[in-house]
């Protein structure tokens, strides 16, 4: 829409660059272009706006298929006003010289004829396949129906239209249909389903068989090793016990023989001991009689006084120490009577 600034007795218009504008006054063209910009008088203007750019028209209808199904149609024509000249003089695009907003409805009128065109082309194939084939290549072959159709339609061109592309979204039946359409299908996955269920069931169970024979061939193999290892054990315990006995064995013929050696070397010792004892005391017995035989020849050769002395300083020499000896007059008397008369 066109930007409308308003001056007493005159008028500024803005247009956008996809919008041509027709600038009439008194019956001659006075501008014709995409985004013009200029000053006009409202009374004697007369001024029309047309789009140029590309548009979309989306539609949906419904149609009946050769089999006397319903479907519905959803669709999409991009369209544009090719000769903006011609759009004008065929359909009202004038604009109100103080708003700028078209007096009537240009592009609905369009939307009419291209909506009704393609409605007309893509029915007239939809009537002649059947339900099974619209489901199957039914988008195809409406979008080329309805882009040859419009290409071929005189009245197009006739207003400066020009279909760009036609599009078809979907080709939908009624929901009932769709859903018994639906069922088989539905019927082939849930068995496709099932199929696969009952297959990965039977890998799982022949994997857990696998597993099981695995584990079962393990615990043989473990048994089997346990049992060699238990042989063996016994095998080291055995020779063990062997090498143990001819080692006991043979420390104990060591221990005798050195029990029987050392016992003939404290024998021949004690023997040794004994004789030499033997000859000591032969020798200090020996010595001992020569010894005594020569103090009595010393002593039979020696007076009684000098025994008696030596008696009395042997005695004295065995005798007990003596702090004080008391001597009564009698003993003393006796005693020194006992030496004078010795004396004399």
């Amino acid at each position: 829409m066109a930007d409308i600034t308003r001056r007493p007795g005159w008028r500024h218009l803005r247009a956008t660059p996809t919008a041509h504008i027709r600038h009439h006054r008194r019956g001659k063209l006075v501008h014709d272009g995409q985004g013009l910009s200029f000053w006009f008088r409202p009374l004697s203007a007369a001024l029309s706006e047309v789009p140029v750019g590309d548009r979309e028209l989306t539609m949906a209808f419904h149609a009946r298929t050769a089999d006397y199904q319903d479907v519905s149609v959803q669709a999409t024509v991009t369209y544009r006003v090719g000769d903006p000249a011609l759009a004008a003089a065929r359909l009202d695009f004038s604009i109100d010289p103080d708003t700028g907003t078209w007096r009537g409805a240009p592009l609905e009128q369009l939307g009419t004829l291209l909506t009704e065109t393609a409605q007309q082309h893509a029915l007239d194939v939809l009537a002649r396949t059947p339900l099974s084939d619209v489901l199957t290549d039914g988008v195809a072959a409406v979008r080329d129906r309805i882009a040859a159709g419009l290409g071929a339609e005189p009245r197009l061109p006739a207003t400066g239209i020009e279909v760009v592309a036609v599009r078809v979204m979907a080709v939908r039946p009624e929901a009932e249909v769709e859903r018994a359409l639906r069922t088989p299908a539905r019927e082939r996955i849930q068995q496709d389903a099932d199929r696969a269920t009952y297959e990965r069931r039977a890998v799982a169970v022949e994997r857990e068989r696998a597993i099981a024979e695995n584990e079962l061939a393990s615990q043989i193999e473990l048994a089997r090793r346990e049992e060699q290892l238990v042989e063996q054990r016994g095998a080291n315990a055995r020779r063990e016990a062997e090498e143990a006995a001819a080692a006991g064995r043979v420390r104990t013929r060591a221990e005798a023989e050195r029990t029987v050696a050392l016992a003939e070397a404290e024998a021949a010792r004690s023997v040794t001991l004994a004789r030499a004892e033997a000859q000591a005391a032969r020798e200090v017995g020996g010595a001992r009689a020569e010894a005594q035989a020569a103090w009595l020849r010393v002593h039979a050769e020696v007076d009684v006084a000098t025994l008696h002395a030596l008696t009395g300083t042997r005695l004295a020499e065995n005798l007990p120490r003596i702090d004080s000896v008391t001597v009564s007059p009698d003993v003393l008397t006796g005693l020194l009577a006992r030496l004078g008369g010795e004396r004399g």
